[in-house]
């Protein structure tokens, strides 16, 4: 387990905290094990965080362009649902619900699978 799940994330359902998940969630992103020397970028999309950066691998973008990396969405019950970018359809796809932020951010950085890093 990386060193931001360890630290209690913000509670998602209290909106005068929203603003300080972002930065958490970059810290966590620090950790990744792919693509270290690239920067993400992580915007509000909706409740939720979108994640994007340059595509290095230039098996999704050939130019190496941004792309979307994982989508992060707060459940009703404050826990998280992770989706992953199906590039090739053009959708989301949930990777896993009912986590919690550093679950979702674990999963994220250490993307065993390589489903979130292309």
């Amino acid at each position: 387990m990386n060193a931001a799940a360890r630290t209690a994330p913000p509670d998602p359902t209290a909106a005068q905290v929203v603003g300080f998940m972002r930065p958490f969630i970059e810290r966590a992103l620090k950790d990744r094990v792919r693509y270290r020397y690239v920067q993400p970028v992580v915007l509000q999309d909706g409740e939720g965080f979108r994640i994007e950066a340059p595509c290095c691998s230039r098996n999704v973008n050939r130019e190496g362009g941004v792309i979307d990396i994982a989508l992060l969405t707060p459940c009703p019950d404050g826990r998280w649902r992770l989706q992953a970018r199906n590039h090739a359809a053009g959708v989301w796809e949930t990777h896993a619900e009912a986590l919690s932020l550093g679950e979702a951010l674990d999963t994220l950085c250490v993307d065993a699978e390589r489903r979130f890093w292309p």
